[in-house]
């Protein structure tokens, strides 16, 4: 399909704010462009790494043979005008650039809509949102050409072995299964194989990154911890509170993530982890994904988030943890993303979502050279081999270790 045959996407702009009701959304798994990379002069970022041929070569190799894996993106396009964020939220539809994910050179993306942040109900999405936006997004892998919905590592494995795109369905909150444990039983059955326990604000499960008192796992999060570990379920704590965090990586049988995070160490912000966590996680098993989402992880060093910022907390990440616990989970998307984050924060009050507490980071429009789930991958393979590491450390934190840690949490 041609540009010009596309339809029109609602991060285009011929769309009109009407489009959010009126798209004939029955037509299930259409491939719709972002206009930052079917537009060369609307991209944005312009992070470009020194390699010389050899080295791009080398990029090449490793992202063609290895399996390489998103711990957390979200390939949804947002709309161009952030006034329309609150009717983008509310249709519960969601459009993805297929073929510039294939150009990613992703092999498999942990897909975590924005289902946790309000726009159906000022207090974020029910049990009756999930299912419907779920069942929905299904419908369009399924009628898409090439994407698989991996329920197994041998899914992401075959995706691989086939160049195809393998999403993994996953939720960034437990907070809608609200007190029924059952629930876990159904999400598994309809495919989801990772979910976060808590999203910011407390749940039934436990507290999360912006409450003042922090009072850890509750004894029903306990029964939920339990239930994931039996079903198959990886367990989140990435917008868990710190004695959430400690409290599942305790409790569980099976290794923990941190699927899109960074080290408070670097930049003392609650989004970000602190070195216990940290090191909890890695002695239990676990694996870090490295956050890229604007005005996260930033560093002292790079206090105008970029590529470098990111990477600070990678290498801080790898010294503390080891190479073998550390991944990326960019956590990026197609469009407007510090907009969109301003956009949240007026619309559905979750500032503390994005707060920087007291520090006071350079604002930024976009993260260079980690603006969106196509570029990210390359740049960062780009960087690690600028930086002198090994074909199997790159292997290791582009896919291995998470391929590590799902044969034994899914198995």
């Amino acid at each position: 399909m041609t540009p010009s045959e596309r339809p029109t996407s609602m991060y285009s702009p011929a769309a009109k704010p009407s489009d959010y009701e009126s798209f004939p959304y029955a037509r299930r798994g259409a491939d719709f462009p972002a206009v930052e990379l079917a537009d060369p002069s609307s991209r944005r970022s312009r992070f470009a790494g020194p390699l010389d041929q050899d080295g791009a070569q080398r990029v090449d190799r490793l992202l063609a043979e290895n399996v390489v894996i998103s711990f957390h993106d979200h390939p949804q396009l947002l709309p161009v005008d952030m006034s329309d964020t609150t009717a983008f939220l509310r249709s519960r539809h969601e459009f993805t650039a297929f073929s510039e994910l294939r150009r990613s050179g992703l092999t498999a993306v942990f897909d975590n809509w924005f289902g946790v942040i309000g726009g159906t109900r000022r207090s974020g999405w029910k049990w009756d949102d999930l299912v419907m936006t779920l069942g929905l997004r299904l419908a369009d892998l399924a009628h898409q050409d090439g994407v698989v919905a991996a329920r197994s590592v041998q899914d992401i494995l075959d995706a691989k072995r086939n160049g195809h795109i393998a999403f993994v369905m996953g939720t960034e909150s437990a907070g809608m299964i609200e007190n029924e444990l059952d629930r876990v039983d159904v999400l598994y059955g309809l495919g989801i194989r990772q979910m976060g326990l808590v999203y910011s604000e407390s749940n039934t499960l436990g507290s999360g990154q912006k409450e003042q008192r922090d009072g850890g796992l509750t004894a029903f999060g306990r029964q939920a911890v339990r239930r994931m570990n039996a079903l198959g379920v990886l367990v989140d704590v990435s917008h868990a509170s710190d004695r959430t965090c400690l409290d599942a990586i305790a409790l569980s049988s099976k290794p923990v993530a941190i699927t899109h995070a960074g080290a408070r160490s670097v930049w003392p912000i609650p989004r970000m982890k602190p070195d216990e966590v940290l090191k909890a996680c890695a002695e239990r098993g676990g694996v870090l994904g490295i956050e890229a989402a604007p005005h996260t992880t930033v560093s002292h060093d790079h206090r105008a988030q970029s590529i470098e910022s990111v990477m600070d907390h990678f290498t801080y990440a790898v010294d503390l943890m080891g190479i073998e616990h550390v991944a990326f989970g960019p956590d990026t998307l197609y469009g407007d993303h510090a907009g969109f984050q301003k956009a949240i924060s007026d619309v559905v009050g979750a500032s503390a979502v994005f707060d920087s507490g007291d520090l006071r980071p350079e604002p930024v429009t976009h993260v260079d050279g980690l603006e969106n789930p196509t570029e990210n991958f390359r740049n960062i393979t780009g960087w690690l081999v600028e930086h002198g590491y090994s074909d199997s450390d790159i292997t290791a934190v582009l896919g291995g270790n998470i391929l590590r840690l799902l044969n034994e949490v899914w198995r």
